[in-house]
């Protein structure tokens, strides 16, 4: 089993190792943290936690950074296409990070999970919902079951513990490899 500082460690390692990599590949105007989800489905809390932690402690030290999706102003399916498309009228080469709960094998429970692809959002509740995201973060809060209707049980009924965990990690983590920089 992972210890939070495991969790931590491994996370802080993928997104800095992602991020170095997409920057040296390219260079982008903002970065433009998208936490989506819902305060109202516990599970799915986890990328609106992590907007409201990423915008306290980020606020005012970086004109380039914008944390859109906390539980005030949460973004979520119907909000999601607009937003979207309000980064790409406001921002001329935004990097997008896309931040979202996710459903996996019983293993993978706990784990944060980063790549440099776009976030597929919807997928494990079977909604058709765009896809993107210069890199993924993935906070795994709950088991897959491959039946939406399951899923959508799983993550109203997640713990609140392991949401709340994997955001502070995750939030923490992020701010730690930008300010480091």
């Amino acid at each position: 089993m992972l210890t939070a500082n495991d969790i931590y460690n491994n996370f802080v390692n993928d997104f800095s190792t992602k991020i170095y990599n997409l920057r040296n590949d390219k260079v982008f105007s903002d970065y433009i943290f998208l936490c989506v989800g819902s305060d109202k489905i516990t599970g799915d809390a986890f990328g609106p936690l992590v907007g409201g932690k990423l915008e306290s402690l980020f606020k005012n030290l970086y004109n380039n950074i914008k944390v859109i999706g906390t539980l005030e102003n949460p973004v979520s399916g119907n909000n999601l296409n607009k937003e979207v498309e309000k980064i790409y009228t406001m921002y001329e080469n935004p990097c997008v990070i896309a931040i979202d709960a996710a459903l996996s094998v019983k293993n993978d429970i706990g784990k944060i999970i980063v790549t440099n692809s776009k976030m597929k959002f919807g997928k494990g509740t079977n909604k058709k919902m765009l896809e993107i995201g210069d890199i993924s973060i993935k906070g795994v809060v709950a088991r897959d079951h491959k039946i939406p209707k399951y899923n959508f049980s799983e993550l109203q009924n997640t713990s609140l513990n392991i949401v709340i965990k994997l955001a502070n990690i995750t939030s923490e983590g992020i701010y730690n490899v930008i300010k480091y920089r």
